[in-house]
């Protein structure tokens, strides 16, 4: 099948990452261009391209001092900062690979990636990563150097401080600039660029090797499907960098010539958006549910007019959308009621988030459809896509014009994407962005990518390299989809399906997101996976049970699970709702109360909030058990 693209979508002349950055700060913008964006003693501080590439030049002229080669590895376990961005473009200039580590993982996880990829510098970001990393010092015999942020530390040859290595790196720079310039010139497409290992959930992490052009093609792909960001945008940034999609977000920032603002932690992100007024962010599904679900409460809890006056503003919203997703016109009558809508309703919720924000893109999980929805009722587009770690990562999106609520998108334009019988190995279909048609459907299987966003494939193992990668060059994703009116629609992971014992297959995501619709749930866990029947563990929405009349003293005790009969026929009251829009085999017959929600902290949720189903089912084994006695 030609890879030959249309006049419109031909790659820009860029052959590294380093050049985005430089096209934004000399040609998009001029060097005193306000870029970035974070707080500092309580007050918002600006970063000048001008200020970060002098920062850059001071990082290139230490790693050459320290005598990195082209191809070395070297870490972060960093927050999201300026100093991220300096520390990957000054790597990225010198074709040195970038090895970010989640500050959330175990010590020993650390140590494991700083291990499997010889990373010989180690930049560190806190005192508790640095005391993290302390603990496994021992074990990590290829790291040179420890870089602290932290400054009262005490130094000597293998640790030192930022602040030193910046000192030092300026007197060094104008020895080793032609050199450094020598090395820029020699990075191109093929160069890998970063190592980011996957969660492991599921057994020991890899490192997906991503290259440039990987992540190059990535942002031509988004900014081809989203052509409505420009450089007059400006981007919240809080989902971790260490993260994939995080990290093809700021590269778009660099293509783009947007600014970014820093949230200062995803529990100020609200204050953050007032504060910042962003018009982008990257967002996860779950975040997204919250607001919807705070946005829920807010507008129907006092009750009376007000409550009324919200409800009738999103059926309003709802109609408007409905007419726009139709390619219809309004009309002068439901145009007057949208306006009223927007004055009365709309324009306080948005304002609540700085007023100017336009566009959500989720990805990193199933957005359940109600929320896209909801958002869209509201004037605020959520555009849903789909991809991995392993494609850089994403492969489709919904487009800003036509959304799909439900699905992922709309194949990329230098991409292909195949549906294949896990079974029979029989692909139904290969579908690009030419062969496009509105009405097309396929039947499901599992989702096959080929392209140039593809990674080059598992850092030292070849072996879960050849399990990914078949003989014709398709990357097995693992995700199970079919194609509706022609956009992807994900149903769930490969590895997450459940067969019954009776031979049924369930999809826990799909019902997951059915039941997520009741405002009384906060979380769920779909079990059923060998037995005879479907159960779940839900964790309540506890403000909206306490509001409903349930004491908070039911809520108080240190046990796992929640043993109380009112409780339990409050909740029982929407699972039997929500069952009736199930096939029988797909009913929760029971379920168990979890007193506190699924996290990060205590090991149960990835990076982006997915629950992890090994770990949850390993950790309630007991409880699951008296379920199904």
């Amino acid at each position: 099948m030609s890879n030959t693209l249309p006049k419109e979508f031909k790659d820009p002349d860029f052959k590294s990452l380093h050049q985005f950055f430089l096209n934004s700060a000399h040609h998009i913008h001029t060097p005193d261009t306000v870029y970035l964006t974070r707080k500092e003693s309580g007050k918002w501080v600006d970063y000048t391209y001008r200020d970060l590439l002098s920062y850059v030049d001071c990082l290139t002229g230490w790693l050459m001092s320290r005598g990195l080669q082209k191809g070395d590895r070297v870490a972060l376990i960093l927050e999201n900062s300026p100093e991220f961005y300096c520390i990957d473009q000054a790597l990225q200039k010198l074709g040195i690979i970038n090895v970010s580590i989640y500050p959330t993982l175990t010590a020993d996880e650390t140590a494991f990636i700083l291990n499997d990829s010889g990373a010989r510098i180690l930049f560190v970001g806190n005192p508790f990563l640095l005391k993290k990393f302390k603990k496994v010092e021992d074990k990590c015999a290829a790291v040179e150097v420890v870089v602290s942020f932290p400054e009262d530390v005490e130094t000597d040859e293998k640790l030192v401080t930022y602040r030193q290595i910046l000192e030092q790196g300026r007197a060094l720079f104008p020895a080793w600039s032609e050199q450094i310039e020598s090395r820029f010139q020699e990075v191109g497409h093929d160069d890998i660029a970063t190592l980011i290992y996957t969660s492991g959930t599921t057994g020991v992490p890899k490192g997906a090797m991503l290259t440039h052009y990987n992540f190059l093609s990535n942002c031509y792909d988004a900014n081809d499907l989203v052509p409505d960001i420009t450089k007059d945008d400006k981007f919240l940034s809080f989902l971790p960098l260490s993260h994939v999609f995080e990290r093809m977000a700021y590269y778009l920032t660099t293509y783009l010539g947007s600014s970014v603002a820093f949230a200062e932690n995803i529990d100020k992100v609200a204050q953050n958006i007032a504060e910042v007024k962003p018009t982008l962010m990257a967002a996860v599904p779950r975040l997204l549910e919250r607001v919807h679900d705070r946005v829920m409460k807010t507008g129907t809890e006092a009750g009376g007019m007000k409550a009324n006056i919200f409800l009738w503003a999103l059926s309003v919203g709802e109609k408007a959308r409905k007419t726009k997703d139709e390619g219809k016109s309004r009309g002068p009558w439901l145009s007057v009621r949208y306006a009223i809508a927007e004055k009365l309703v709309f324009s306080k919720i948005k304002q609540k988030m700085g007023g100017r924000l336009k566009l959500f893109v989720s990805g990193g999980g199933a957005l359940p459809p109600h929320v896209g929805e909801f958002f869209a009722n509201l004037g605020i587009q959520v555009q849903e896509g789909f991809g991995l770690t392993e494609t850089s990562p994403f492969i489709t999106v919904n487009e800003y014009n036509r959304q799909v609520y439900g699905t992922v998108g709309r194949v990329a334009p230098r991409q292909q994407v195949a549906i294949q019988n896990p079974d029979t190995k029989e692909i139904y279909t290969v579908q690009t962005y030419h062969t496009f048609k509105p009405d097309f459907v396929s039947e499901e299987g599992e989702i096959l990518s080929k392209g140039p966003n593809v990674m080059k494939g598992y850092w030292k193992n070849q072996t879960e390299t050849d399990k990914v990668f078949d003989q014709d060059g398709w990357f097995h994703t693992g995700d199970i989809g079919r194609f509706e009116k022609g956009y992807l629609k994900i149903t769930d992971r490969l590895k997450n399906m459940l067969v019954t014992s009776l031979g049924k297959n369930i999809y826990p995501t799909q019902l997951e997101n059915n039941f997520l619709k009741s405002p009384k749930i906060e979380q769920i866990f779909i079990i059923g996976d060998k037995q005879e029947f479907v159960t779940a563990i839900i964790v309540p929405a506890m403000e909206e049970a306490i509001a409903r009349g349930i004491p908070a003293s039911v809520f108080e005790h240190e046990d796992a699970f929640i043993e109380n009969d009112e409780l339990r026929q409050w909740l029982g009251e929407d699972v039997k709702k929500y069952n009736e829009n199930l096939a029988k085999f797909e009913r929760v017959k029971d379920f168990l109360i979890k007193r506190t929600p699924f996290s990060i902290e205590d090991g149960d949720m990835t990076i982006t909030l997915k629950v992890k189903r090994k770990v949850v089912m390993e950790k309630f084994n007991d409880a699951i058990n008296k379920l199904y006695a």
